[in-house]
């Protein structure tokens, strides 16, 4: 994948999560040169950012770092198999007792 591409699909990714997190009044957020940052109510935080050099969109969480490279149309861990919108919906859950929808983002 080139640099546009992954840029390209990043962006996708930022623009998925902020449509989500506008409907979610339990989680505060900005987007700065990149970085994805989440608060929640209870103090936590959740970062999601690009790292181009992998080509990864990574989240880092009270439970762990996960990386997520682009496999057959998802973004993908290569370590669990787990998808990112299904993790950044699990930490959400586990941080901050908050529900989030990215189903209807697409």
């Amino acid at each position: 994948m080139t640099e546009a591409e992954f840029n390209e699909r990043a962006d996708a990714v930022f623009a998925r999560i902020e449509r989500a997190l506008e409907a979610c009044e339990d989680v505060e957020w900005e987007l700065n040169q990149g970085i994805l940052e989440l608060e929640l109510d209870s103090g936590s935080k959740i970062v999601v950012n690009r790292h181009l050099p992998n080509r990864e969109i990574w989240v880092a969480a009270k439970s762990g770092g996960f990386h997520f490279g682009w496999k057959e149309g998802r973004w993908v861990s290569a370590r669990e198999g787990a998808e990112l919108f299904a993790t950044l919906v699990r930490v959400i859950r586990e941080q901050g007792g908050v529900g989030v929808d990215f189903a209807g983002e697409r």
